[in-house]
Parts: C-alpha cells; sequence; structure tokens
C-alpha cells in the first residue's frame, strides 16, 4: 500500500470523507427540535422520543464494529456504499413512520449503516495517509464534520417552520441521497492483496490484537475519555443552562441553540489550527496540548459552579472544554490507527465504539441523583483528569512507523 506522509490533499476528498464522517451529529442533532412534536404525533411518552436518540447512538456503535472488521476483508468501497444507501432509506422511512415502535426500529437499523460512513471514512484516511499527514488530514475533515453540530440543530429548527418532524427525516434522507453521491466519487482504498482473509475466527484474532495492542489502546482510550467530557456537556448542558432557578442570567432555548453553535465553532476552529501545525510539532505534542487545555478547563468549570451562580463562570469554561475536541479527535485518530495497516478498519471501529461506549454510559450514571452545574462540572473533571492519566501511558509507548 502507497502511504502519503506529505498529506497533500485533493478538496474533493477532504469534503466527501468529512461529510461521511458527520453520520453522528447528523443522525442525532437534525431532529433535537422535533423531538417534542414527534412525541406529540405519535401520542407517545417524552421518554420514548428520546429513547429514539439513544437508539440511533447504539446502533452507530455496533454499525461501526459490525462494518470496520467486514471493511479489512472485503475493500472500504462496496461496505461504504450500502451503508450510506440504507442510511438514506431507513430515513426516508422514519419519515413514514406509522407508530413510535417503527421509528425506533428504523432509527436503530439507521444507526447501524451510518456507523459505515464513520469508520470507513476514517479508515480510508489510513490507507492513504500516515504519521503527521494522517493527522492534518482528520483534522481537515473534521472542518467539514465540525459544522454538523452547527447546523444541524439550527437547520432543524429553520425546517420545523414550514414542515413537520416527518419533514425534517425526509431532509435527512436527502441528505443521505447526498452523501451517497459523495461516496460514489471516492475510489477503493484497500488493494485485494492487502485484505484480511478469514471468518469469524480470524476476525476476533484481530479485534483481540488490536486491543491489546499499546499504541493503539492508548490514544484511544485518551480521546475516548476526552470525548466522554464534551458529551457530558451535551447530555447535561441544556438542563443547566437553562435552570432558571440555579443560575443569575441563565439561558432561554433560543440563546442556548446560539451557545451550543459557538461551542460547535470553537471545535471547527482548534481543528484548524491542528491542521496548520501538526507538520510542525507532530500529534502527540497536540493531542498533549488539548489534554492539559481540557484540565484546565474542567478545573475552572467546578471552581466556576462552586463559586459563582453566573452562568457566565460555566460558558466560558464550556467553550475551551468543546474547542479541545479540535485537538483530540484527529490527532488520537492518527496515533491509534498509526500502526495499524491492513486493519484498520477493525481499529477504526474499536475507536468508535469506546467513544460512542462512554459517550452513552458516564452521563446516565452521573445523572442518577439529579442534574446540577456541580454534577456536571464533577463528571467533566473526572474524565478529563482520567484522559490526563491515561495521556501519561501515552508518552511511554512508542510511536509506530506507518505500515501498510
Amino acid at each position: 500500500m502507497n502511504i502519503n506522509t506529505q498529506a497533500r490533499v485533493p478538496l474533493g476528498r477532504v469534503l466527501a470523507l468529512g461529510g461521511l464522517s458527520s453520520f453522528g451529529p447528523l443522525a442525532l442533532d437534525l431532529n433535537l427540535p422535533a423531538l417534542p412534536q414527534l412525541a406529540e404525533d405519535l401520542r407517545a411518552p417524552v421518554a420514548y422520543a428520546q429513547l429514539s436518540l439513544s437508539v440511533c447512538m447504539i446502533g452507530l456503535a455496533l454499525g461501526q464494529l459490525l462494518v470496520g472488521p467486514l471493511a479489512d476483508r472485503v475493500g472500504r468501497r462496496r461496505p461504504l456504499l450500502i451503508g450510506v444507501a440504507s442510511f438514506a432509506v431507513t430515513a426516508g422511512l422514519c419519515a413514514v413512520a406509522p407508530s413510535i415502535e417503527a421509528l425506533l426500529v428504523l432509527r436503530l437499523l439507521g444507526g447501524l449503516a451510518g456507523g459505515a460512513g464513520l469508520v470507513i471514512a476514517r479508515a480510508m484516511v489510513r490507507d492513504l495517509y500516515g504519521g503527521a499527514a494522517a493527522a492534518r488530514v482528520f483534522a481537515l475533515l473534521m472542518l467539514v464534520s465540525g459544522t454538523a453540530p452547527i447546523v444541524g440543530p439550527v437547520l432543524g429548527g429553520q425546517l420545523l417552520r414550514v414542515t413537520d418532524w416527518r419533514g425534517v427525516f425526509a431532509a435527512l434522507a436527502l441528505i443521505g441521497a447526498v452523501l451517497f453521491v459523495a461516496a460514489l466519487t471516492q475510489r477503493e482504498t484497500l488493494p485485494a492483496a492487502d485484505r484480511r482473509a478469514g471468518g469469524l475466527r480470524a476476525t476476533a484474532a484481530a479485534l483481540g490484537d488490536v486491543l491489546v495492542d499499546r499504541t493503539f489502546l492508548m490514544p484511544a482510550l485518551v480521546q475516548g475519555l476526552g470525548m466522554c467530557a464534551m458529551f457530558t456537556y451535551i447530555a447535561m448542558g441544556s438542563f443547566v443552562l437553562q435552570d432558571g432557578r440555579a443560575l443569575d442570567g441563565a439561558l432561554n432555548p433560543q440563546t442556548y441553540a446560539v451557545v451550543f453553535a459557538v461551542n460547535g465553532l470553537g471545535i471547527v476552529l482548534a481543528g484548524r489550527v491542528s491542521a496548520v501545525v501538526v507538520g510542525r510539532v507532530g500529534p502527540r505534542r497536540l493531542l498533549g496540548v488539548g489534554v492539559v487545555l481540557a484540565l484546565v478547563a474542567a478545573l475552572a468549570l467546578l471552581a466556576g459552579a462552586l463559586a459563582s451562580r453566573s452562568v457566565w463562570a460555566l460558558l466560558v469554561p464550556l467553550l475551551l472544554l468543546v474547542s479541545c475536541t479540535g485537538l483530540f479527535m484527529p490527532n488520537a485518530t492518527a496515533l491509534a490507527l498509526a500502526g495499524q495497516g491492513g486493519r484498520a478498519g477493525t481499529a477504526s471501529a474499536l475507536l468508535g465504539l469506546l467513544q460512542f461506549t462512554f459517550a452513552a454510559a458516564v452521563p446516565p450514571l452521573a445523572s442518577l441523583r439529579g442534574v446540577t452545574a456541580t454534577v456536571m462540572a464533577v463528571t467533566i473533571l473526572a474524565t478529563a483528569l482520567a484522559a490526563a492519566l491515561v495521556f501519561l501511558a501515552v508518552l511511554r509507548t512508542p510511536v509506530p512507523a506507518p505500515v501498510g
């Protein structure tokens, strides 16, 4: 396999793979403003409407685990096309779902299909680029995929001015169709000679090999824990920042949407900085910068929650914390996949599974006794501190040379 370490990346490839990396936020965020309307129209409890997000997230995690090893065996392009097409079809079927039960099944299937885009986009980058070049490409992809959390809720809200929740799913199906066209433009990146043979036993062996590889596991854990801090903000922030009984200057829903978009813009800007400087300082050092800044932001967030009732005591450190995602994601991904070669699909699947597992498990457990600013801050600090401790192991782990 010809690995490019110079990272001269065609714009079309950045746009296509960046779009394919957006399945998670697109599938989850676009429909957020429509959840109350969805619950009312389908005569379902609010908890069931929220469950549609959870089953989609589960599907995204499991889809990556299923498709990643498959893509190592049969190549990248066929599973990618099937997954993206299936995502568009299931989104269209969600638009005509007759019941909440049918919608939940379709959302699970849509998540499974969307996982193909997430896992294969990462694997294709690893097939084509190595070292700091790979980190730069991942950062460039984040400039595209990072716009989804900014645009998703805002676009969903605007769509509800002219349509209902079913129209939002129809728009999601249209976006899926556009991404299918983008997937068609991508050539196969894993030559037949580099594909892994064997069935389930070989797949299980590959998963085991990746999991015990410290060069993969340590940066993957740093990314999972670092991303968990951001997902804690997503899960708890709307309750905390809009709680007028606990905070002075609490946000209304419209202002919260603006804050959400500004924080998303912080991710994009940090990703741009990463893309520019990674060639000079390297992905490991940039990941360390992200870890330190996230820890500082988490400490400031806890101090603000304990010492002040002002919403601004939370907003400023949250902006810094969320922006660190633009440093965590591309550099941890590049480090984790650097030595995986022909099993990059399997490694990419485990990377996504770890990320979604932390995100799905930690915030609900932390919320069992209620959601407050202090609970949010303590949870974020715990995950940021854990990421920092694991990063010390990254520093003691040799950086593998890119292999084909």
